[in-house]
């Protein structure tokens, strides 16, 4: 058994060690935080965005008219794509 080797090893694992800490000399100073441009125009989008409706009641209204007329038409070729679409995503 290396001798040597232990000793390293118990360097290693010792926990009582103490450091001695340098106080600040001036303990007035607060931490402050500073926001970006783009940090501050992402919040501007994004107040956009909440503010902005779900449902555009535009379209709603006009496919809810074509409906009711009988005029509302589909293709079936872009259904069946946005079907297979949305089950491999």
């Amino acid at each position: 058994m290396r001798i040597d080797a232990l000793s390293k090893i118990n360097q290693l694992y010792q926990t009582n060690d103490t450091r001695k800490v340098s106080k600040l000399q001036n303990g007035n100073k607060k931490d402050s935080v500073e926001i970006s441009q783009m940090g501050k125009d992402f919040q501007i989008a994004k107040q956009a965005v909440s503010s902005a409706p779900d449902i555009r009641q535009d379209k709603v209204d006009e496919i809810k008219k074509k409906l009711a007329s009988g005029n509302y038409e589909i293709s079936l070729e872009e259904l069946a794509d946005k079907m297979i679409n949305d089950f491999f995503e």
